[in-house]
Order: C-alpha cells, then sequence, then structure tokens
C-alpha cells in the first residue's frame, strides 16, 4: 500500500544520505490510522494495564541495552552532538519510567452521594479510561524523546496511536516503534507514517477516527491544524518561544556563565526554550559580556558524532543560510558581534553572540532556532522584565540572582509559564508540566500531564433501591 517515492534522510554534518525511506501514500497512511481504531473499537483486543505496564518495562531495558545505537542515530540524523544525544536517550528511558510509575498510580475516585435525598442510596465512583486514537506530528530537535513523550503516554493509556516523525528525523522514531514490536506491543497500537504530501497529513488530521491530536513543531503550522480538526477532538500544540533570561546584579556570575551558555547553544539553540535574550544590570554588563565571550569563543563547532563537538550543524543549509540573514540584518540595524557572525559553511553556523540589537530586528523578536544569543544592558530588574515580556512568546524564562526578593518579583512577572532561578531557560526534566502560553502553545506537556490529557474518567452510578 506505498509509492514508488523515497525519503532521502540527510546527514547534516555530512550532507551524505543516512538511509533512503519508503514513503506512504493517502491509502497506506488512511489505512493505518484505520487500523488504529478498529483495534480501539474492539474492547477484546486491549491490552490490560498490567500487561501495558510490563511491555513497558521491557522497552526501558531494551533501550537501556542498545544506549549507544540510539545515540549515533540521533547525531547522525539529526545533528545532535554525542554528549547530548547521550543525555536524550537517558532522558528517554526515564520517560517510559515516568509512565509507568504515572498510569500505576492513576485511579479513579469515589464520588461522595448521600449527603441529600436525591442522591440517597446511591454509590458513584469513576475509573480512567482511554480517550481513543491518537494522532501526533513530531519535530526533529528531539527525534527520540519527544516521540516518547507522545507514543509512550498513548500506549500506556490503553489509546492507539499513529506517529508522523519529522521528515528530516524519522530514523530514531522507526527505532523506537520497532523496539516497541520488540518486546510485544501489538502493531495496531502504534504505527508511523512517514509523509512528505502535506495534503496527506492534512487528511489525517481532518479523521473522524481520531480522538487526540499531539503536534510539536511551529506556530503557524500547528494553530492552522487545530483548525482542522473534527468537533469533540483534544489536541496538545508544542510551539517555540523567544526565552529571555535576566542577569542581576547580584547574579554569581561564574555559575550563570556556563549555564547560559549550555541553554543557548544546546544543539545549536534549535530548542524551542533556547536561552535567546538575555538582560543584564549595567553595573555588571561589561564583565558579564568579557566572560561569555571567552565561554562562547571556546565552544567546539564540529559533526556531530565527534566526542569533541560542543555545537553540531543546524538540520539544513538554509536554515545556516537563514540565521546569518537575520544576524545580518541585526548588524545593519545596530547590533555588534562580539563572537561569530561569519557566513555559514553547509549546514554550520559558528556559535555568535550579538550585543545590543534593536528591540525590532528579527533576532530580538522571534524565535532564532540557531546559535545566536542576544545580551542587552537594563537599567534595573523592572526594566529588564519589561523587555522580557515584549513578546508575546511566553514559555520558559530565568533569571540570575541571589536576591530572595527579585526572585519572588521575578516570579510574579515574567509572561511565561515556568522560571528557572540560578538555572538556564532550556532546563526540562520530563515529568514537569512544559507549556507554551499564548501563541507558544495549547495545553500542558511532559508525561504525566499528556497521560492525564489522553485520559477521562468514567463513571458509574449505583442505585441501590
Amino acid at each position: 500500500m506505498k509509492n514508488n517515492q523515497v525519503l532521502n534522510v540527510i546527514n547534516p554534518s555530512t550532507g551524505v544520505t543516512v538511509t533512503d525511506l519508503p514513503v506512504d501514500n493517502a491509502d497506506s497512511a488512511v489505512h493505518k490510522l484505520s487500523q488504529a481504531q478498529a483495534l480501539f473499537a474492539d474492547k477484546s483486543r486491549h491490552l490490560s494495564l498490567d500487561e501495558r505496564i510490563a511491555i513497558l518495562e521491557k522497552l526501558a531495558m531494551l533501550i537501556e541495552r542498545e544506549h549507544e545505537s540510539f545515540e549515533m542515530t540521533i547525531a547522525q540524523e539529526g545533528g545532535k552532538p554525542l554528549c547530548d544525544a547521550r543525555v536524550e536517550v537517558s532522558r528517554a528511558v526515564a520517560g517510559i519510567r515516568t509512565a509507568i510509575a504515572t498510569v500505576s498510580d492513576h485511579r479513579g475516585q469515589v464520588i461522595p452521594l448521600g449527603y441529600q435525598q436525591s442522591s440517597s442510596g446511591r454509590i458513584a465512583f469513576t475509573q480512567v479510561s482511554p480517550r481513543g486514537v491518537v494522532l501526533a506530528f513530531s519535530a526533529f530537535n528531539h527525534p527520540l524523546n519527544l516521540i516518547i513523550h507522545q507514543i509512550i503516554p498513548a500506549f500506556a493509556t490503553g489509546c492507539p496511536c499513529v506517529v508522523k516523525p519529522a521528515r528530516d528525523t524519522p530514523m530514531s522514531c522507526i527505532k523506537l516503534v520497532e523496539a516497541m514490536y520488540q518486546v510485544g506491543v501489538p502493531q495496531d497500537y502504534i504505527r508511523y507514517v512517514i509523509l512528505e504530501d502535506l495534503n496527506i497529513a492534512d487528511a489525517l488530521v481532518r479523521s473522524k477516527e481520531i480522538a487526540f491530536f499531539s503536534f510539536i513543531g511551529s506556530a503557524k503550522v500547528g494553530w492552522m491544524l487545530r483548525s482542522r480538526l473534527q468537533p469533540g477532538v483534544r489536541c496538545a500544540l508544542e510551539h517555540g518561544g523567544v526565552a529571555p533570561c535576566i542577569v542581576s546584579a547580584s547574579a554569581d556570575i561564574k555559575k550563570a556563565i556556563p549555564a547560559i551558555t549550555k541553554g543557548a547553544y544546546y544543539h545549536a539553540g534549535q530548542v524551542c526554550v533556547s536561552t535567546q535574550r538575555v538582560y543584564v544590570e549595567e553595573s555588571i554588563y561589561e564583565h558579564f559580556v568579557e566572560q561569555l565571550t571567552i565561554a562562547v569563543n571556546a565552544l567546539v563547532l564540529g559533526p556531530a558524532t565527534e566526542e569533541a563537538t560542543d555545537v553540531g550543524p543546524l538540520i539544513r543549509p538554509q536554515e545556516a543560510l537563514r540565521v546569518h540573514e537575520w544576524v545580518e540584518e541585526a548588524k545593519q540595524m545596530g547590533a555588534t558581534v562580539a563572537v561569530g557572525g561569519v557566513a555559514p559553511q553547509g549546514n554550520f553556523y559558528q556559535p555568535t553572540l550579538l550585543l545590543s540589537p534593536h528591540v525590532e530586528s528579527k533576532v530580538s523578536c522571534e524565535e532564532i532556532f540557531g546559535p545566536v544569543l542576544c545580551v542587552y544592558p537594563v537599567r534595573d530588574l523592572d526594566h529588564a522584565l519589561g523587555l522580557a515580556n515584549i513578546e508575546p512568546h511566553a514559555f520558559q524564562a530565568s533569571i540570575f540572582t541571589e536576591q530572595l526578593d527579585e526572585v519572588y518579583r521575578a516570579y510574579a512577572a515574567f509572561d511565561a509559564s515556568a522560571i528557572m532561578v540560578n538555572d538556564h531557560t532550556a532546563f526540562r526534566d520530563d515529568a514537569m508540566p512544559f507549556a507554551g502560553l499564548n501563541a507558544s502553545g495549547l495545553g500542558v506537556g511532559g508525561i504525566p500531564y499528556t497521560i492525564e490529557e489522553m485520559q477521562f474518567e468514567k463513571m458509574l452510578v449505583l442505585n441501590q433501591h
């Protein structure tokens, strides 16, 4: 049920084709979705909770055994340096175990009845039930862990799932799905589709056979696809942000510099909560910039599969060119280039540090999604908070300070869903709620919260009269 088209998966570090994958046509994609719906409709084929937990435990152990293989797949297809790919695989294993713990403790509740005459003689309780078929569209930047966040909660709750990985990084998804088959997951519980035709993707989203839609990617596409959903379909959207960070005059600079450097240049800045804007109080600005410049200059740019690499390639050469165009615009509008800013070589763009770019330049007000950090001097904390909240992309923010009152002020004032203190904006634990506000998303991510969204409480009322 497939056509003869293939998808070329390119190693962004080398430009060499890693593999060619067959592409699903409309009939194939729709058939997989129909199979998932048929499974959900047939209660006799459902796996029990204990069966699902046992399978997930086997899956976690399998990924642990094949840790290095998953690491290399992430590095080869996504350009994520090995040091970070290792962390991603470890997070994937931890995410599976978080899912196990969550569904093991996900019970219903007893509803208090009998306190008034109309409910006398009745007993009511709820149990959690799966909503139905999950359709998941994923992103390239965490090709294993984002898939984990989408399909593992689905399976854990008993929801069949059809997942579309990013076309740049499908191999980690395929590897995970095949591992799930290996440990006993029936195929109709989880299917992947490889799509290049956006019309097919649109048709899947419009389907009456889905109950939950999970999307990770650009806001433009995500909000558009939401409008295509059938009435009653739940959805979760995870988009990007223009993450701000404030460095107070009281901050410990020695701790702030390595944290901010990691938050800004991790995976070449291709993270939805990458530190992008840093507001530094004027009294420490020069010293901060001096130390940050040293740290950025020390970063090693190179192929993702080399152990020494700190910053790898961008996912496509067009992205490297786009980032450079934005930097050039910032320079023309008055920004000072402290580090980098040179023309890209293929997919590689040198880690770049910009000082005082204009607030209306793209690097200040749009998500860069590249290895570029902007630093601005500010008078005080109130000035910094005012600038930090200009953009509507509210996700995660951070502040470096040694003053408790500044922590509380920032927490109250930041237009963000999570505030990090003395840490970079890109920190995430998979048990945390992870939610974009305003234009940055809809719903709450994080494995326990996704599990909650993919279930509902089904009530039984027993009349004893």
